[in-house]
């Protein structure tokens, strides 16, 4: 049986995302698979090594033992992986066939905004599925009831429709199309893309709603409207370049994941095959 990743660094955030995860898996049907990833060199000796994986065991014991109740179908497994912790994310992920992972973050502030060495940007680009980010103080008892997913006139751009569709399912939720455009010669191409994705959409008995608003900054405009509109999630393309994918991940995705209140879903242009409800 598929298993949803969760990273977890025993922080509020990455409890939070287990709790998500949950829910998540029981619409997908699957188990869930919980991983603290032990970093190799660590400034420690061996005994107090020892220690920390000793504190890590029991820690995740009983996470699996809190959550196990409310799984409807498979299991919440736990276990602990040496290396970094995008790496051995990616690498459980790909053994599992797993559909996505959810993980927590905290968020960023002064310099590390513009900085690509965060653990949330590295899982991201390194993983080889969707991943789920969610900020600490994200409220998981609400309800997410507005899914924004932003177009723009590019090859990529709709690639993340069906994973958002799948999400809007899971949840019940309305998504809300944001047409984005820099320039008036876009307009013709971006309306024709906002009809078919909304075409998709209606064929998937999905509420939606449309909108198109000019920007100079492509994340400041996706958040601000996600703000407008007091949205629950975003869905983005990471606009990574598979060539350089260890290296590089686009600044835009970056940015929004970095700097969103709510939960963003990381779609790598065309790994979506896997991301749907079983």
């Amino acid at each position: 049986m598929k298993s949803i990743i969760v990273g977890t660094d025993f922080s509020k955030g990455s409890y939070v995302a287990l709790e998500l995860a949950v829910d998540i898996a029981n619409k997908m049907k699957c188990g869930i698979t919980v991983i603290w990833a032990k970093r190799e060199k660590m400034l420690m000796d061996e005994e107090q090594q020892t220690v920390m994986t000793l504190l890590a065991e029991e820690k995740l014991k009983d996470l699996c033992e809190k959550h196990q109740p409310n799984l409807l179908y498979g299991k919440i497994r736990w276990q602990i992986c040496s290396g970094r912790v995008g790496a051995v994310l990616a690498r459980q992920a790909r053994h599992e066939n797993a559909p996505m992972m959810v993980i927590g973050t905290n968020g960023a502030s002064g310099f590390e905004k513009y900085w690509m060495g965060s653990t949330a940007v590295r899982i991201v680009q390194e993983a080889p599925v969707p991943v789920l980010t969610i900020r600490q103080g994200f409220n998981f008892h609400k309800d997410l009831e507005r899914i924004v997913v932003p177009i723009r006139v590019n090859v990529n751009s709709r690639q993340k429709v069906p994973p958002a569709a799948t999400m809007a399912k899971i949840f019940g939720a309305e998504i809300h199309i944001l047409g984005l455009s820099d320039s008036p010669d876009q307009l013709p191409q971006l309306r024709a893309y906002i009809m078919q994705t909304a075409e998709f959409l209606g064929n998937e008995n999905i509420k939606y709603t449309s909108a198109i608003k000019n920007y100079t900054n492509y994340s400041d405009a996706v958040l601000s409207y996600a703000d407008s509109i007091n949205a629950d999630m975003v869905v983005i393309n990471t606009e990574q370049d598979r060539i350089i994918s260890q290296f590089f991940l686009g600044t835009n995705a970056q940015q929004i994941v970095h700097n969103s209140q709510i939960p963003v879903l990381c779609v790598h242009p065309a790994d979506i095959f896997s991301f749907s409800i079983l």
